[in-house]
């Protein structure tokens, strides 16, 4: 039965209300957008389960990409009218097991409001906290355990949670770039600052035993101890293509490298390591750095007047401003060599602070103008008054500017 009447929220309430309590909701959907909301197409309602809490979840559905939403049944019911009564929705359904609810907007607050059979009889699942599936799963994992990650039977120690989530976390990130890599033989990875090992034994075990994709893999580490450790694990582990070198970033020589990764390398030790990658003409440079005290100390040192002073005057500022022109002109350093580059910030879904990535994937056929990015490079220290970048200086960049300068001149 269809009627028209001006008011037609009360009776859609009654009856989402109502189906929340005899469990009979399926979900809502808010279409025919007419609203002032750029690129909006509709919304869809259902109902998840988050913490033993019942939820009502919306899917805010744009031209390029989806926003979720969750609310309590009271705060969704205030908020559905709302998007009724001035967000512009002129088509509203509710489905439920029993019945489908459908109101049209006809003009001047008219709504037709009709009750139709049921089209969907089965309530979906209200799983909302679905366990992830790792990248690196912890049974059967010698590595695992001998790092203290996991028990003899694959469980993950309690307080190692996190660091199982994390080393996840990072693979799920470099899966898509490895994917991408140039097909080889046998791909070369060196991790840069490897530590105790974690990632550099994951990402062995994943591009060998998951991706079936032959690698040697070396991680560089200064502390002897640490190298010997991972070395034994590596051997008890059956990884025969896995070794760790003791030694610094700066001193390690290899020029046989596909893949570079550097994760939280201080200060200019990034750099170190991004200058093996160019050195090498890898395919793949991913370094997440840490501490930006060099460009901040020349920041400091020379203070420029610009316009952005009022906010470099103040510490916690400066910091962040050192941060983004380090990364800035590292970013710009790999275009000069040909590099396709993207700047990112990421979350670890254990619970640790956002971090920044700089991805270099080189491309063949990439065309860069050179001198317009040295001049670029030095504009950016010219404004800041930065005198070096650990990096350019490195790679001699400073001076091919000036030379480059003085030939056109």
């Amino acid at each position: 039965m269809t009627v028209v009447q001006k008011n037609s929220f009360p009776q859609i309430k009654i009856e989402i209300e109502n189906s929340f309590a005899n469990r009979s909701f399926i979900k809502l959907s808010l279409g025919n957008y007419k609203g002032i909301e750029e690129n909006l197409k509709n919304i869809q309602a259902k109902l998840i389960l988050i913490k033993k809490e019942l939820k009502l979840s919306f899917t805010y559905r744009y031209k390029t990409k989806d926003i979720i939403k969750n609310y309590s049944s009271k705060e969704a019911i205030d908020l559905i009218e709302t998007l009724i009564g001035i967000r512009g929705f002129n088509l509203i359904t509710l489905f439920t097991t029993d019945f489908d609810l459908v109101l049209e907007y006809i003009k001047e607050r008219d709504w037709t409001i009709s009750k139709r059979k049921a089209s969907m009889q089965n309530l979906p699942s209200l799983e909302h906290d679905k366990p992830k599936q790792r990248k690196i799963t912890a049974n059967g994992k010698h590595y695992l355990q001998a790092l203290n990650i996991t028990d003899n039977r694959g469980n993950v120690f309690k307080n190692t949670q996190d660091k199982y989530k994390q080393i996840n976390h990072y693979i799920e990130i470099l899966s898509s770039l490895l994917k991408e890599l140039p097909e080889k033989n046998s791909i070369n990875v060196v991790d840069m600052g490897a530590g105790k090992g974690y990632l550099t034994f994951a990402l062995y075990d994943y591009l060998n035993n998951i991706m079936k994709k032959p690698a040697h893999v070396i991680g560089v580490e200064f502390r002897k101890d640490l190298v010997e450790l991972c070395n034994n694990i590596a051997v008890n582990s059956g990884f025969e293509n896995l070794k760790f070198a003791q030694g610094t970033i700066d001193d390690y020589k290899n020029k046989d490298i596909s893949v570079l990764i550097a994760l939280h390398a201080c200060d200019t030790a990034t750099d170190d390591a991004i200058y093996k990658g160019i050195m090498a003409n890898a395919d793949l440079i991913v370094v997440a750095p840490c501490c930006h005290k060099q460009i901040r100390r020349e920041m400091e040192k020379y203070k420029a007047k610009n316009e952005l002073d009022f906010l470099t005057k103040h510490g916690i500022f400066l910091e962040r401003q050192a941060e983004m022109v380090t990364d800035g002109i590292r970013a710009l350093i790999l275009e000069y060599y040909g590099y396709s580059t993207k700047v990112s910030e990421f979350i670890s879904d254990a619970h640790t602070p956002k971090n920044v990535l700089v991805v270099g994937q080189k491309k063949q056929n990439i065309n860069t103008n050179q001198a317009q990015i040295l001049g670029k490079i030095e504009q950016i220290k010219s404004f800041f008054g930065i005198e070096y970048h650990h990096l350019e200086r490195k790679l001699g960049l400073d001076k091919t500017y000036f030379l480059n300068k003085e030939s056109t001149n």
